[in-house]
């Protein structure tokens, strides 16, 4: 058995090794579809994007605009009628996410409030990541939403794509991840959202799908590993590679157009019930005010 890496905060020990005991051992060979960067022992937040950068030897691009969260919606690899179906503001949402502002709404189960408490006492605030808010947001809350693209320095090829949202009233983050589409092993398209933690990340892969309306629904419908869905991964003391696919817990992202009104759903459950829903109203900027404050 794998014992995880000990020069770090006890928590993350015992959550990594929570992960090795009821986890399975990958091969970085057979997985490359779920692999994706992980984080040092020292917080994740900002600090983290340099550190990768450097890591990888990547130039950090955070000034141009028309930066989306995939480059293009083709990636996805939608059919021909998907593609017809889709509303053409949620695809420009997707390829230009850096154009756009977000509110933020959001209401717990009553049931799971606690545990969002201990985790965020434990981990977020400690490691910068994850801060979801713990009291209900009735009313609209401005997240910041800065694209963070990493270059090939010769080439100029996008390598990493990070999303960076924090609460505008604080400048706390939310969340910090690196998105990217991936193939897995049944050769659907998802995207996959990487959130980097010690040693490790949690990853979710969500599959795409067209509503009847347009929309652009994000699913972690899988119920086992090499499906859509959750899973933590972490590198052990050794640097074998260790994941947990979490069956329980199911994530939703309803993205959709109404009135020239761009709206998006997220629903998190765990065994079934409802933990907690995000809604976001995405509002798009005057792009160029945008332009002329990222030139002072």
């Amino acid at each position: 058995m794998g014992i995880a890496y000990k020069k770090q905060s006890i928590q993350d020990w015992i959550t990594q090794q929570w992960v090795i005991i009821f986890g399975e051992k990958i091969d970085k060979t057979k997985h490359k579809w779920l692999l994706g960067p992980f984080g040092g022992t020292n917080g994740i937040g900002q600090k983290f994007i340099s550190q990768l950068a450097e890591k990888e030897h990547l130039v950090i691009e955070n000034q141009k605009m028309n930066k989306g969260l995939i480059e293009s919606i083709d990636q996805l690899n939608l059919s021909t009628n998907e593609l017809n179906a889709l509303s053409q503001d949620v695809i420009d949402f997707y390829q230009n996410t850096s154009n756009y502002d977000l509110q933020l709404k959001a209401k717990w189960n009553p049931l799971f409030k606690g545990f969002g408490i201990l985790v965020r006492i434990i981990f977020s605030k400690r490691i910068e990541q994850l801060n979801v808010p713990i009291q209900n947001v009735e009313n609209s809350s401005g997240l910041t939403s800065e694209i963070i693209q990493l270059l090939d320095s010769e080439t100029n090829e996008v390598k990493r794509t990070i999303w960076l949202r924090a609460f505008k009233s604080t400048g706390q983050i939310v969340y910090s991840g690196v998105y990217e589409t991936c193939t897995i092993p049944s050769g659907k398209s998802c995207i996959k959202a990487i959130f980097t933690l010690p040693k490790g990340n949690a990853t979710v892969i969500l599959t795409p799908k067209i509503g009847e309306n347009g929309e652009l629904i994000l699913d972690s419908e899988g119920q086992k590993i090499g499906d859509s869905g959750f899973y933590f991964l972490l590198k052990d003391s050794k640097g074998q590679l260790w994941t947990k696919f979490i069956k329980s817990f199911k994530d939703q992202l309803v993205v959709r157009s109404e009135n020239d009104r761009i709206t998006a759903t997220q629903t998190l459950t765990l065994w079934n019930l409802r933990v907690l829903k995000f809604e976001y109203e995405i509002k798009k900027r005057n792009t160029t005010s945008y332009s002329q404050y990222h030139k002072t």
